[in-house]
C-alpha cells in the first residue's frame, strides 16, 4: 500500500500576554504539528516585537483588539494576570474565536457571569488551563477513586504552597491577586475532580505579615475547611512563605481517604532525581515542565495541548468553563471568609457534569 498524504488545517493560534508562561505557550504550539502561532500580543510593544522576531511570528501587537481585527487567527490564549481575564475573553468571544484561559477564570462573580454569558452567547469553545488534572499521580488518584478502589471518597486534606521567591521576585503583580487565585485555584480544582462535587460551605483562616514586611502587601497563607455538597470534608493549605531554601517551588500533599480505602501524594519530592554540590541539593523539575530533546513536556504542558486538541477533535475539554467559573465562586467564599472568620454558604454555581473526563 502506497503511502497516503492527508492535507490537514493548522490550528492558527493568538497568544495575549508574553511572559514567562506565555514564551511557554508559544513553545508548546510551535512544537505542536498541527499548529500555528499567527500572532503575539502584550502591551509591553517592546517586548511584543522582541517575541515575534524571536519565535518567527509574523504579527505582533501592543493592543489585543487590534490583534482581534486584523490577525488571521482561530483561537486565542490568554496568558495574562489573574485580574486581567475578563475584558480579553469577552473580546475574543465576540470575534469568534475559541479561547484558552490561564487560571483563574476570573476575579470576581460579577466577571464570571459576563465571561460564561459571552462564551454562550457567542458559541465559541472555552477552557481554562486548571492543570493539575493532568499531572501524572493525581491522575492515577482519580483512575483509582473511578475505579471504586477507595470507596466512598470521604475525608482529605490538599496542601500546595510556594517558596516565597514565587511572591517576592517571579510575580511583579503578586501584590494585586493572591496565592489563593495563583495556587488555590489548582488546589480546589483538583479537589473538585477527585471528589467530583461541588462544595457547599467554607470556613477559613488567614494569617499576613511575613510577605507585608518584604514589600508585598498580600496574604501569606489561608487554611480552609470545605464542605461538599455529598458530606466530604477536606482540609486545604494554601500559602508562599515557605522558605526559598526548599528544593522545590511547590511543595504539594494530597491525602485522600475513603470508606475503603487511602491514596496519599507528596508530588514535591519525587525522589527520582536529586544534584548536589558543596552548598545545596537541587531538585530538578522534570514533571512539571521540563524539555526533552528540545521539545516542551511534563503535565503543566499536556494541558495546553489538550485544548488543541479538542479544538481540532471537536471533544470536550478536561477542564469546561463551568468547571472554572464554580472554582472562581468558591474561591471568593473562601476569601470572604477568611475576612469574616465565619463560614460562609457557596451559591449560584453552575451545573458541572461529572464522570466526563
Amino acid at each position: 500500500m502506497g503511502l497516503e498524504v492527508f492535507a490537514v488545517q493548522k490550528l492558527k493560534m493568538g497568544v495575549v500576554g508574553l511572559g514567562t508562561w506565555g514564551q511557554n505557550h508559544i513553545r508548546i504550539y510551535q512544537a505542536h504539528p498541527f499548529v500555528s502561532v499567527n500572532a503575539v500580543c502584550d502591551q509591553n510593544a517592546a517586548l511584543a516585537e522582541e517575541t515575534g522576531k524571536k519565535y518567527g511570528i509574523p504579527n505582533w501587537f501592543s493592543d489585543y483588539r487590534e490583534m482581534l481585527e486584523k490577525a488571521d487567527i482561530d483561537a486565542v490564549a490568554i496568558v495574562t494576570p489573574d485580574f486581567s481575564h475578563c475584558e480579553i475573553a469577552v473580546a475574543a468571544a465576540q470575534a469568534k474565536k475559541d479561547i484558552l484561559i490561564e487560571k483563574p477564570l476570573a476575579t470576581t462573580a460579577e466577571e464570571v457571569r459576563i465571561m460564561v454569558e459571552a462564551i454562550e452567547k457567542n458559541g465559541v469553545r472555552a477552557m481554562v488551563d486548571l492543570h493539575n488534572r493532568f499531572s501524572p499521580p493525581f491522575h492515577a488518584a482519580y483512575q483509582a477513586i473511578q475505579r471504586g478502589e477507595l470507596g466512598e471518597p470521604y475525608s482529605g486534606y490538599f496542601r500546595l504552597n510556594d517558596i516565597k521567591w514565587v511572591a517576592t521576585d517571579l510575580l511583579p503583580w503578586a501584590a494585586d491577586s493572591s496565592i489563593m487565585w495563583f495556587l488555590g485555584s489548582h488546589s480546589l480544582d483538583t479537589l473538585r475532580w477527585l471528589f467530583q462535587d461541588d462544595v457547599k460551605r467554607v470556613y477559613c483562616a488567614s494569617r499576613a505579615g511575613v510577605l507585608q514586611k518584604m514589600g508585598v502587601d498580600t496574604t501569606d497563607v489561608y487554611l480552609t475547611t470545605l464542605e461538599f455538597s455529598k458530606g466530604a470534608v477536606v482540609q486545604m493549605e494554601n500559602g508562599w512563605i515557605t522558605p526559598n531554601g526548599n528544593p522545590c517551588v511547590n511543595d504539594i500533599k494530597c491525602n485522600i481517604t475513603g470508606t475503603k480505602g487511602m491514596i496519599s501524594i507528596d508530588a514535591s519530592n519525587h525522589n527520582l532525581i536529586q544534584q548536589y554540590t558543596e552548598d545545596k541539593v537541587i531538585v530538578p523539575d522534570i514533571i512539571v515542565q521540563n524539555s526533552i530533546f528540545g521539545q516542551p513536556k511534563g503535565f503543566a504542558f499536556e494541558s495546553i495541548r489538550a485544548f488543541v486538541d479538542c479544538v481540532l477533535s471537536g471533544k470536550e475539554f478536561p477542564v469546561t468553563v463551568y468547571d472554572a467559573a464554580n472554582t472562581t465562586l468558591t474561591i471568593l467564599a473562601i476569601m470572604e471568609s477568611a475576612k469574616t472568620r465565619t463560614p460562609v454558604e457557596v451559591n449560584s454555581l453552575y451545573p458541572v457534569r461529572w464522570g466526563q473526563q
